[in-house]
């Protein structure tokens, strides 16, 4: 088992998780159970899938959860876009957001070739 706090993919996705509350404490009230808790589950399993899949004895299982967390990336990524596009949010959080998601992109998509070329 490796530790996953130490893992700067799972320090970037643990931030997002938490700038993702912060974005969807501005939103209209109504959208309590739309679109900010779509934000915050998949901004939450993004860190969560990296710490389970760290604690995989193989590391084909750690690859597939590490895609999932990529794959929430994009789910969180086409999200704040319609957030975006809806005007909801702080503007300045959602690009901070938006900024670490990108990198949090990267480093995931290194980190899985990485495990395919081992």
């Amino acid at each position: 088992m490796k530790n996953f706090k130490e893992l700067k993919v799972w320090q970037k996705g643990f931030e997002i998780a938490v700038k993702s509350f912060q974005l969807t404490e501005s939103f209209p009230k109504e959208e309590k159970f739309g679109l900010s808790l779509q934000i915050t589950r998949a901004a939450v399993s993004v860190s969560s899938n990296i710490a389970e899949g760290s604690s995989r004895s193989s590391e084909k299982d750690y690859k597939r959860f590490l895609e999932i967390a990529l794959g929430s990336c994009f789910e969180l990524e086409t999200q704040l876009m319609i957030a975006e596009a809806a005007n909801m949010g702080l503007k300045d959080v959602r690009e901070v957001m938006i900024k670490a998601l990108d990198e949090e992109q990267k480093m995931l998509m290194a980190f899985i070739r990485k495990l395919g070329n081992q």
